[in-house]
């Protein structure tokens, strides 16, 4: 068995799937399909009751975003995130959200990607001016 600590995770085990070649005196480790491996890796922690520190890192990084663009969806900060991911406590809300999300994404529910997407770029000011128009389809936002 290889015990596949690459991904950031302590106690990933894989029973095969893998290859070992030396390479100029060094052993190389080859994973077959390692995406594949990473959303059942991934799947399975969202699946679990609660996240690790090491865990909630793992899914954010395959969710693809930083620790500042994690904290501003969660509507946290960059210190908190980091903090999760180093000593884990995370709140049993965000714990959940960030296990949804991840869930949703492997799952390609488009639609909530792409609100996901401008929640987390969505940066308005206070007193920004909403304009609408109403046309021949109805009220709309004016561009």
């Amino acid at each position: 068995m290889y015990h596949y600590t690459e991904c950031g995770l302590s106690n990933v085990w894989l029973q095969n799937g893998y290859s070992v070649k030396e390479v100029d005196g060094h052993k190389a480790v080859s994973i077959s399909d390692a995406d594949q491996l990473h959303e059942v890796i991934g799947r399975t922690l969202a699946n679990k009751p609660y996240l690790k520190a090491t865990e909630l890192r793992f899914l954010r990084k395959e969710l693809g975003l930083s620790q500042s663009r994690l904290a501003a969806l969660l509507g946290t900060t960059e210190q908190t995130v980091s903090l999760w991911e180093r000593k884990g406590r995370i709140p049993k809300g965000h714990d959940r959200l960030i296990r949804l999300l991840y869930i949703e994404k492997i799952d390609g529910n488009v639609k909530i990607q792409e609100m996901i997407n401008k929640l987390i770029d969505l940066d308005r000011k206070e007193n920004e001016r909403l304009i609408f128009s109403d046309t021949t389809g109805g009220w709309k936002m004016a561009a």
